[in-house]
């Protein structure tokens, strides 16, 4: 009796397990169905599957404001598989800055603006290629953090310049947010 009772539960627990994950051919539909191919794609390269997006330039108004030609921001998570077992904890996140002169070697921290509240992000690790006239500004964030900012105003401060997520880019985040659940 108790061996059955056992053979049960662990049935019962591998059906849940197995329930609670997403396959590659899910989410390749999910993308499809949130109209997000052209942003967000997934690899898998025989061992782990890579989820990337990569959004519109903010404003022109705000990157001349900021002193850069131009500003887009891309996100990524991996995991082991073809299976989307749990969320990731982290995302990672990285603004990609065109200037003619570094804009952000000095001054690299990271805040959103969440209603009445100001969410530190912290200090980017930073790059530069001054031969490509590009800036890296590397985050690390947390899918509640990300969740923080999809449904805000999208109002950040970088470094010393500020910026505010566009309405597609929100919906990017929101969108990476959906395809990050692993249910």
């Amino acid at each position: 009796m108790k061996r059955q009772l056992s053979i049960t539960f662990l049935l019962i627990f591998l059906a849940l397990s197995a329930a609670a994950q997403k396959t590659n051919e899910d989410i390749q539909k999910q993308i499809k169905s949130l109209k997000a191919e052209k942003q967000i794609t997934l690899t898998f390269d025989g061992g782990s599957t890579k989820i990337m997006a990569i959004a519109d330039n903010f404003a022109d108004s705000e990157a001349k404001s900021a002193g850069i030609q131009a500003m887009n921001f891309g996100m990524a998570f991996n995991y082991a598989g073809k299976d989307l077992a749990a969320p990731p904890e982290t995302i990672n996140f990285t603004f990609w800055v065109m200037s003619k002169k570094p804009k952000f070697g000095d001054a690299h921290a990271w805040k959103a603006t969440i209603g009445t509240e100001t969410l530190d992000l912290g200090d980017a690790r930073y790059a530069a290629k001054t031969n490509e006239n590009m800036e890296y500004l590397n985050f690390k964030l947390t899918r509640d953090d990300l969740a923080k900012i999809a449904n805000s105003t999208g109002k950040i401060a970088l470094g010393t310049a500020n910026f505010t997520f566009t309405a597609s880019q929100l919906t990017l985040l929101r969108n990476i947010i959906a395809v990050s659940d692993s249910h």
